[in-house]
């Protein structure tokens, strides 16, 4: 019976500890990707493993540019180890903060929301790991610091399980 209250307690404490989109409604500075995410931007970030050890360092070079609603952002990826990959997301605004987007290896389409100083995204990735490609389901949260820094914080996760996270700091050029 102890257990029972035990799991059951843990449980409890589990649900209330996830962050939501509306924890930050009304917070400043608002989040405006088309213009954050607009002309060149330089990134840092590690990756983690699921115990939080850093399994992984890189940069990232980023080109965004917007016509109307339509945005594309091209990125340069060079990890500490010497791989190379590129990404290029293709991204729709549409009403209340909402957003859509889609990439090479992403599966199916990107939904992403933002309300005050936060943008959530969740997608699918096809991940390449040594040579073997998994699909991860990634829960993305970009936080905008200032006009010049976003700091974006993804967990990866697989079966609902989180096996990883990004940690990555955005900063504008000029």
């Amino acid at each position: 019976m102890r257990s029972l209250f035990v799991l059951l307690a843990s449980l409890s404490l589990l649900a209330c500890s996830s962050q939501s989109l509306s924890d930050y409604q009304g917070t400043t500075p608002q989040f405006d990707v088309k213009s954050f995410f607009n002309g060149p931007l330089q990134a840092k970030g590690i990756v983690l493993d699921r115990s939080g050890e850093v399994t992984r360092r890189f940069s990232v070079e980023m080109l965004g540019t917007w016509q109307h609603n339509q945005g594309k952002l091209e990125e340069w990826f060079v990890f500490n180890d010497g791989d190379k990959s590129e990404r290029t997301w293709e991204i729709m605004k549409l009403a209340d903060g909402r957003y859509t987007g889609t990439a090479g290896d992403i599966v199916g389409i990107a939904q992403g929301e933002s309300a005050g100083f936060a943008l959530h995204w969740d997608y699918q990735l096809n991940l390449l790991v040594d040579g073997s490609t998994y699909r991860v389901t990634f829960d993305d949260w970009l936080y905008q610091i200032d006009q010049k820094v976003v700091i974006n914080r993804s967990y990866i996760k697989k079966w609902g399980f989180t096996v990883g996270e990004v940690i990555l700091v955005i900063s504008k050029e000029g």
